[in-house]
């Protein structure tokens, strides 16, 4: 029988064949966990894609349709014992169904999506509307007449953005303060640096206080994670090259505080064995942060931390957020339960499929009202994205940070 999967970039039949099939996986699965089918659990969908290997199915619309309700959150490669890497199926997968267009339920919303959230200058622009759209009333007026109830995509949209902050620039360069300890390259990211640019800053002077001389090269763009995900790989590589060359290449760190970024480009050595010595470089802003020493004055908070998916399973950086809040002093850090489940952000698949994300946001919702806690911190801008919303809809007081700004207030409690 003839594979169904055609060329060089085919999904390794081996990394499938790894699976033994033991259903370790089917708990910590976002989709499983809310539809209960077999075929939308990362067992099931291996095995649709070693029968696609095997010429005994086709690429169908059904095919698609499983591998598409994928969030790509990694949670079972943390639980597999077989170590299969099955984000890397999971990609290669989806830019085989990618050579017959794009799903023909989402074609309109991808085009949109893709045009807009790679794109800062495009998304800024999109946000200054919509802070127009507020301040003016319409949004008030479109949401009392409740026009949006006939367009679920666009009422999860709606439903995301709140207050929309005016980002400034950054300057190029942020001396190191005291002893230098090296040179880190900051990535300022797409929606990070728009919807959460106080991120930006606090991350660059918290590296520079820990010693780092930062760098922020102004014509950076999107690390092409979005495009990943959805199998563009052609897109993908092409925003990978171009944000390697954006950065001086005597880094010691390139410094990433959005964690599905972070995890795309330490995988570009995967694809672009070019890229290797990059993305060697590439680290999470938790990472370099837990081996400094910082300052760090008096935070009376109850706070709970959740796990950005493509932080706790794409790049496995776990326990350094909780060590680093814990050394603030007078910080109360309350586990959440099912921290590392995902939230249902998954990049841009709270718009494609908010019903599912939906079930998810509220699971994750129902879970931080047990904590207690009055902050919820996370390392990824899609997670405060997402979880703010389901806070606000639910009428919880939570606030949403991420780590840094809490070490970053820190800071200036040390100091004041």
């Amino acid at each position: 029988m003839t594979s169904a999967f055609r060329g060089p970039d085919a999904p390794d039949v081996e990394e499938i064949r790894k699976c033994v099939h033991c259903g370790i996986c089917l708990p910590t699965c976002p989709t499983y966990r809310v539809l209960g089918e077999e075929m939308d659990s990362p067992r099931g969908r291996i095995y649709l894609m070693r029968a696609a290997a095997e010429g005994r199915v086709e690429l169908s619309e059904t095919f698609r349709r499983h591998l598409d309700l994928c969030l790509g959150c990694r949670a079972c490669e943390t639980a597999c014992p077989s170590g299969v890497r099955f984000g890397s199926l999971l990609e290669a997968t989806r830019a085989q169904l990618r050579r017959h267009g794009p799903p023909p339920k989402h074609r309109l919303l991808e085009a949109f999506a893709f045009s807009l959230f790679p794109e800062p200058a495009r998304l800024g622009a999109a946000l200054a509307a919509f802070r127009l759209y507020r301040a003016s009333g319409l949004r008030a007026l479109v949401r009392a007449i409740g026009v949006l109830r006939l367009a679920p995509t666009l009422a999860a949209m709606d439903a995301l953005l709140d207050e929309v902050p005016r980002a400034g620039p950054l300057p190029e360069l942020v001396p190191a303060r005291g002893r230098v300890r090296g040179r880190a390259g900051l990535l300022t990211g797409c929606v990070q640096r728009q919807l959460y640019p106080q991120v930006n800053r606090d991350t660059a002077r918290l590296l520079a206080i820990a010693g780092y001389e930062v760098v922020i090269p102004t014509g950076q763009g999107c690390c092409g994670a979005l495009e990943l995900h959805a199998g563009l790989v052609d897109a993908y590589s092409a925003r990978a090259r171009t944000l390697a060359a954006s950065f001086p290449s005597d880094l010691d760190f390139v410094v990433t505080n959005a964690a599905g970024c972070g995890s795309a480009m330490k995988e570009y050595g995967n694809r672009l064995p070019e890229l290797a010595p990059f993305a060697g470089r590439v680290r999470d802003v938790i990472e370099v942060l837990a081996g400094a020493e910082l300052p760090l004055g008096r935070l009376d908070l109850t706070v709970t931390y959740h796990d950005a998916c493509h932080l706790a399973h794409g790049q496995r950086v776990r326990q350094e957020p909780r060590e680093l809040l814990r050394r603030i002093p007078g910080l109360k850090l309350v586990e959440l339960g099912d921290s590392d489940l995902c939230c249902g952000s998954a990049g841009v698949y709270n718009l494609l499929e908010p019903g599912i994300a939906d079930e998810l946001l509220e699971l994750k919702i129902a879970r931080i009202a047990e904590t207690g806690a009055r902050l919820v911190a996370a390392a990824n801008p899609g997670c405060l994205l997402q979880i703010a919303s389901g806070c606000r809809q639910r009428g919880l007081d939570v606030t949403l940070v991420h780590p840094v700004e809490l070490l970053a207030r820190a800071v200036d409690a040390h100091t004041s």
